[in-house]
């Protein structure tokens, strides 16, 4: 049996999607629940990079950009060298319910992992995305 290839998590938020849009595309979004720091280049092709509390930076390459719906970047996986080739792919997807929105996050790519590499990467990113999630919505109940 191969391992998982994806994570995928959901949330609802009391925020309309132009706000949550703002929370997942601009620097000052990212840097409010998504690490400390944030810059991001959003057009597909365009770089991004997030930093938490000096200790971890992330480089992502934006992927997808369908305002106010989807958006999607590539990143490094955590625990190969630095300067592996391999990525994973997150796309969150908006939609409105209600007067707030329902935000769906995927990340792939799990599966073209070595066994070492694998369980420690979809372990720490599916713990990652619960606690992540959690800030975002928080941030955005804050906004209210």
């Amino acid at each position: 049996m191969g391992f998982p290839d994806r994570i995928e998590r959901t949330v609802e938020v009391a925020q309309p999607p132009g706000k949550v849009w703002a929370a997942l595309t601009t620097a000052e979004g990212l840097s409010a629940w998504f690490g400390d720091e944030a810059t991001i280049d959003l057009r597909p092709g365009g770089s991004a990079q997030l930093k938490w509390a000096g200790e971890h930076t992330a480089d992502l390459r934006v992927e997808r950009v369908e305002e106010p719906t989807v958006f999607g970047f590539t990143w490094q996986i955590y625990g190969l060298p630095e300067g592996d080739p391999r990525r994973t792919y997150v796309e969150f997807t908006l939609e409105p319910i209600g007067a707030g929105t329902r935000v769906r996050v995927v990340e792939s790519g799990f599966a073209q992992l070595p066994e070492d590499v694998h369980r420690t990467a979809y372990d720490g990113n599916t713990s990652g995305w619960a606690r992540e999630l959690g800030e975002l919505a928080d941030y955005l109940d804050a906004a209210a």
